[in-house]
């Protein structure tokens, strides 16, 4: 995707975080208020429905947001998929993301910078929650997609894809299965160090890759064919 804004960060002093009491986001926010950044934590313990367009007309300028709610559905068998999980799964991970930005939009200032937590099943296939990557699919698609007009204002909009994390989203049959395996869990601060670094980086649109025992990866989307 395309750059916009220099290369040097800009002198940041207000961001907000969304799902800031679960662990990914309470590292989030411990990250950034090291940096210097006065946070303000946005969590559905605390009233803010991320999924309610309502709750996001009163939220006002800041220089970084980071979009971190997230929910799983807890179903692998999509025969068996409630309307209830499925609309919860779409309302936080893809509503949240699409009326966040939308406001957002309308209130950031030039120079300002999105950062949304997706999830490496945004990239690959997720076979024991198949909406659940439909939905980090669909988020990382967002990004890539809203990325252009964003930067026509000066305002740039990056994903973070980590694998699973050591927080109560992951739950023990997939705790089971990677300790099978011999994988470890990644921790929140590495994925705290993740948004820190696509917030860093000068490029907008752009996918990064966490996973344990790497660096974070500037993820390289192929492209389509084109025409014959």
């Amino acid at each position: 995707m395309r750059s916009c804004g220099p290369t040097t960060l800009p002198r940041v002093s207000t961001a907000l975080v969304t799902g800031s009491a679960g662990g990914i986001g309470s590292a989030i926010v411990a990250r950034l208020r090291d940096e210097g950044f006065d946070v303000r934590e946005l969590d559905i313990v605390d009233g803010f429905d991320v999924s309610d367009p309502g709750c996001w007309e009163h939220i006002g300028s800041v220089e970084l947001a980071c979009l971190n709610a997230g929910v799983l559905t807890g179903e692998s068998v999509v025969a068996e998929l409630t309307d209830e999980q499925y609309r919860r799964a779409v309302g936080v991970n893809v509503d949240g993301v699409v009326y966040g930005v939308r406001r957002l939009d309308r209130v950031m200032p030039t120079g300002a910078c999105i950062v949304v937590t997706a999830s490496l099943a945004g990239l690959t296939e997720i076979p024991h929650d198949p909406v659940y990557g439909l939905t980090k699919h669909a988020v990382v698609g967002f990004v890539r997609s809203v990325a252009p007009q964003l930067a026509s204002r000066g305002i740039r909009i990056q994903a973070v894809c980590p694998g699973w994390a050591d927080t109560p989203l992951t739950t023990p049959d997939i705790r089971r299965q990677l300790d099978g395996n011999g994988l470890r869990l990644l921790q929140p601060h590495e994925v705290a160090a993740t948004v820190w670094a696509a917030y860093a980086s000068a490029g907008t649109g752009e996918a990064w890759v966490v996973q344990p025992g790497r660096q974070p990866l500037r993820y390289e989307f192929r492209g389509v064919p084109g025409p014959g």
